[in-house]
């Protein structure tokens, strides 16, 4: 079991950031997010998420255009932000990552509505796994759906097979732009043993 100071900074103490402190976030750092995430389940190993890492003035300009006026903010000052897309030809890639079953890829092909519901089920799977791994890294995490998804799709994605599902900035978070935590459901309100 992880130690009382692991959970604190996964889950209890963790935050939605609104603000930043100056401080770089590494294309290393990037590259072990990735290499924690890239191992969390998904189902026939579909691994449908598509990570682009906003970092540069220029490609920052493309995303702010895209965001939703009270997410500007929060994205300008980030030093990275993370499109979390899904690639909605995943299942091709099934061969190589689901070896053991060699009919995976038929499962998919031609078959949008299981194509899309897999690659948005997966993707967000991959996306918490994503937040998880940021936080396990020491950085913190501001994930947004407030944007413009076609003109996310049309800046970052057009041409491929690539399609949004969130964005989310991370950095050093300054704790003096927190809001007040949010009251979460207790267990009996939203679970149920049966």
């Amino acid at each position: 079991m992880l130690n009382e100071s692991a959970l604190h900074t996964l889950f209890l103490d963790a935050r939605t950031h609104n603000g930043w402190r100056d401080q770089a976030v590494t294309d290393a750092q990037l590259r072990q997010i990735y290499d924690l995430m890239k191992w969390g389940p998904t189902s026939a190993n579909c691994t449908p998420a598509r990570i682009v890492f906003v970092k540069s003035a220029q490609a920052k300009e493309k995303l702010l255009a895209c965001m939703n006026e009270g997410n500007i903010e929060k994205t300008r000052t980030a030093p990275v932000t993370a499109i979390i897309g899904m690639d909605l030809e995943f299942y091709e890639k099934l061969p190589r990552l689901f070896p053991h079953n060699p009919d995976a890829r038929s499962w998919f092909a031609g078959n949008r509505q299981a194509i899309e519901s897999t690659a948005m089920r997966n993707s967000s799977l991959q996306g918490g796994y994503f937040i998880l791994a940021a936080r396990a890294v020491g950085l913190d995490c501001a994930p947004m759906s407030g944007f413009n998804v076609e003109k996310v799709n049309e800046a970052f994605f057009a041409g491929t097979s690539v399609r949004v599902n969130f964005v989310c900035s991370l950095g050093y978070g300054d704790t003096g732009k927190l809001y007040p935590r949010g009251p979460r459901l207790a267990f009996e309100e939203a679970c149920q043993v049966i």
